[in-house]
């Protein structure tokens, strides 16, 4: 029997990695990067000119280490780290990793009131925060008791907190004070979901290396050397990405922020092999005689449509892929190089090493071939749980099975083609914004009697917000204040996370339970920007 190319491939990364001796911590893992690659570039911050070899990021976390641990952080302190992308979120990230600590990245466009549950609901023992980001944790009303001012870190800053910068002048010598393993809880990544408020998922170190090593198996050290990382670190896409390049022996390049106008410069002056490619970026730039002699050899096209990656292949002369992941999960499916055959078949690949997944419909059986249903997932290191979550971890698993609340057909071939999904968010960028979170906030306001959150395809950043209005009654649309609207929206929700689109309804199509029947308000609506105003080009549409 012939076997597909495309899961031969990916078995054949499964065999290896199943002979890996993998190091049993992400600290472990530096320094054994460090102790193979010396002073070799690691990490460069190209628009500011810093470089960090593989000894640099391991010697310095070790410092860092050292000094937190002389201000009592100890393993499984919770320790939060609201940074942008700068050197000091990767040495205090490796620093909290070899003592154990657990990691709490926090979006940068936090308010206040985001914080507030954040650093709560996590049981956050110390922070780590850059200088400009202070105003949202000093705007803070309910400040964890036991986050005091000797417990708060600040890159750029100092008294009344502790200077970040004196801890890493401080320079001292690193002994390991207990041991750190594999199982140990490395991190708590919060993703948004139906239910609201984010969700922290519990995530081991093993979580972190699995899905690095997974990642580099697919690429392979003699085709990636250099990549492009552009998304926020407190994101998990560009952790796994650094760790993946460190794996494979080669240098991250990092940027501030992303941007379309700088991005093919970026890849094509730093001669990078591989990056995560926004779809809006192919469209931004017309082709031109100088795209084969990039050095671009492999990239991430999520959600990528088959006719810009069959464009984007034949422009660069390189791998583009779609796959499917989840922060709870990690890698979930990977489309296989091999896979050539299934590149017009919007397929998601199929499943990842050390995953297995399945398709169920409503009555709990798994589905047949091409039957939508459900997507689960199992495996090797996937979320312990969602911190102090007993009802989302109720309804998040079905025994040791994943519900990822999305809707996939399984195909003949063993391939999965996702269809849409259904849980109630918003997935805008690399943010899972819940629709009801927004949709509170809004109610909020005196006017507003119901809201409706609903997603609007979009080219740069996949789906944008978009919030359907029913005003109480006696409330003049003519005369309701959407300055106001977003005012308020701005307190209490971060940036990403204010609707683009408002739309106005009499009323909402209903399930027979009389609730609002999105879909059918979706599939009423057409163009769901048709009518609405846009809060970024100030019109209505």
């Amino acid at each position: 029997m012939t076997i597909d190319p495309g899961i031969a491939e990916i078995q054949k990364i499964t065999e290896q990695l199943a002979a890996t001796a993998f190091p049993v911590s992400i600290g472990a893992f530096v320094a054994e990067r460090a102790a193979t690659m010396g002073d070799a570039p690691a990490a460069v911050w190209f628009e500011d000119g810093l470089t960090l070899s593989y000894a640099d990021l391991n010697e310095r976390s070790d410092a860092l280490a050292a000094a937190l641990l002389a201000r009592g952080i100890r393993k499984g302190a919770h320790v939060a780290l609201m940074m942008s992308n700068v050197p000091e979120f990767v040495l205090s990230w490796f620093a909290l990793a070899k003592l154990g600590a657990v990691l709490v990245p926090v979006n940068t466009a936090y308010t206040s009131t985001e914080l507030d549950f954040l650093l709560n609901q996590s049981d956050s023992q110390a922070l780590i925060v850059d200088a400009a980001l202070l105003p949202a944790f000093e705007g803070m009303t309910r400040r964890p008791s036991c986050l005091d001012n000797e417990r708060v870190f600040v890159r750029g800053g100092g008294a009344p907190y502790v200077s970040l910068d004196g801890l890493l002048e401080e320079k001292r010598v690193w002994t390991a004070p207990w041991p750190v393993v594999s199982t140990d809880l490395a991190s708590l990544q919060y993703t948004s979901g139906t239910t609201g408020f984010p969700k922290g998922c519990m995530l081991t170190h093993d979580y972190w290396l699995l899905l690095a090593f997974s990642a580099a198996g697919g690429m392979g050290a003699d085709q990636v050397r250099s990549s492009l990382l552009w998304a926020p670190f407190f994101y998990m896409d560009p952790q796994w990405q650094l760790m993946m390049t460190m794996q494979l022996g080669g240098t991250a390049y990092v940027a501030k922020r992303m941007s379309l106008t700088r991005f093919f410069g970026w890849v094509r002056d730093l001669a990078i092999n591989y990056t995560y490619f926004p779809e809006a970026a192919l469209k931004s730039l017309p082709p031109s005689e100088a795209d084969k002699k990039m050095s671009l050899r492999y990239i991430n096209a999520f959600g990528w449509s088959p006719a810009s990656i069959r464009e984007a292949e034949e422009r660069f002369g390189v791998v583009a892929r779609d796959s499917f992941g989840m922060t709870e999960i990690g890698a979930g499916m990977l489309m296989p190089a091999a896979a050539v055959h299934k590149l017009d078949s919007r397929s998601c690949g199929v499943p990842a090493p050390f995953r297995e997944t399945r398709v169920v419909g409503e009555d709990g059986r798994e589905c047949a071939v091409g039957e939508a249903g459900e997507l689960q997932i199992r495996g090797r290191s996937i979320l312990l749980g969602y911190y102090k979550r007993p009802d989302a971890n109720a309804d998040s698993f079905d025994g040791d099975w994943f519900r990822t609340g999305d809707l996939f057909i399984r195909d003949a071939d063993g391939y999965l083609n996702i269809v849409g999904r259904i849980k109630d968010m918003v997935r805008r960028s690399s943010e899972n914004i819940s629709a009801r979170e927004v949709e509170a906030v809004l109610e909020e306001l005196p006017e507003v009697e119901e809201a409706a959150v609903v997603p609007v395809p979009d080219a740069l950043r996949k789906e944008e917000v978009k919030a359907y209005l029913k005003l109480k009654p006696g409330v003049d649309r003519a005369a309701f204040s959407l300055d106001r609207l977003f005012d308020h929206c701005k307190q209490s929700l971060a940036a990403f996370k204010v609707p683009r689109y408002i739309g106005f309804v009499d009323d909402y199509p209903r399930t027979p339970s009389h609730k609002i029947a999105k879909q059918k308000l979706i599939a009423a609506a057409g163009d769901l920007r048709s009518g609405a105003y846009d809060r970024v080009d100030g019109v209505w549409r």
